[in-house]
């Protein structure tokens, strides 16, 4: 009697493996998606004192041009791991892309400081989207040991040299204007949906429990909040009444989070214990 084939489509390499040129390039399409996340934050800080003469912006609105980035990333990114896990990696990663590379557009076309900041937070959106769901495929991807090591060392190395070389693209991009920064992202991110939509295996939603609005809700708003108090701390001072309140507001936030998680049929505790099982555990499926 044979065992039926599942419908995932994810291979997990054996330690004594080598890897095929694909398989190479489905680590570069995550790799990739990482490197422009860091990037976008250091090559846009280059550009601010043009942003701010041409847009005639001031330095409270231009710090949210990175902390608006901030905000979206940090606020959203435990929500972005989630979702792939209810609606596909694939799916999330590839739709997450597509909309980073419009806001990236989007961003180079804006003649409003308020829209400036809007795309700038649907961008670190996406990417709160793309880099938890990337790494959850690298390593559903990578057998645990060596070549998840490996494999983990070329993504964090990705990673760090796209925030450090955003400030040697960023200046090199400003002699064609401020706009060229945002626009830069958006063909390789493109190119990594292209080859992404060819390259990233198909992989089987999570069915189990459901989606927890009334928890997803309390816990993205306990991290937009927390983001943003961090943010904002270091201008309106740590010790000012605002900044506390916001601390005791993040605390009751968590706590009601806490609460509600507790009694869902769904907890996020667990769909996070049972991802990172999954993440560890071979699939019988063949890559392909």
């Amino acid at each position: 009697m044979t065992t039926p084939q599942t419908h995932s489509t994810s291979r997990i390499t054996r330690d004594d493996e080598r890897w095929s040129p694909r398989l190479w390039a489905l680590l570069i399409v995550l790799s990739l998606a990482l490197f422009l996340d860091g990037l976008d934050v250091s090559m846009v800080a280059v550009a601010l004192p043009s942003i701010g003469a041409e847009l005639d912006l001031p330095t409270a609105t231009l710090q949210w041009v990175i902390s608006g980035y901030v905000l979206g990333f940090g606020g959203f990114l435990l929500l972005g791991g989630r979702t792939a896990d209810l609606l596909g990696r694939r799916r999330v990663f590839l739709i997450a892309l597509g909309v980073f590379a419009l806001a990236s557009v989007i961003g180079g076309l804006v003649d409003s400081g308020a829209l400036l900041v809007a795309s700038r937070f649907i961008k670190g959106i996406a990417a709160a989207f793309t880099a938890p769901t990337g790494l959850s495929i690298l390593t559903t991807t990578f057998a645990e040991g060596r070549q998840r090591n490996r494999a983990l060392s070329v993504y964090t190395v990705f990673g760090a040299s796209g925030f450090s070389s955003g400030l040697l693209f960023g200046g090199l991009l400003m002699s064609l204007g401020w706009r060229w920064t945002f626009f830069f992202g958006a063909p390789f991110a493109l190119l990594a949906l292209v080859a992404g939509f060819a390259l990233i295996p198909k992989d089987r939603p999570d069915t189990r429990g459901g989606y927890d609005l009334v928890g997803a809700a309390t816990l993205t708003a306990t991290m937009l909040l927390l983001v943003y108090t961090v943010v904002t701390a270091p201008v309106t001072g740590w010790a000012h009444p605002v900044t506390l309140a916001s601390f005791v507001g993040v605390a009751a936030l968590l706590s009601l989070f806490v609460w509600v998680d507790a009694g869902s049929v769904s907890p996020w505790s667990a769909s996070a214990s049972c991802a990172a099982a999954r993440s560890s555990a071979p699939t019988s499926a063949p890559w392909r």
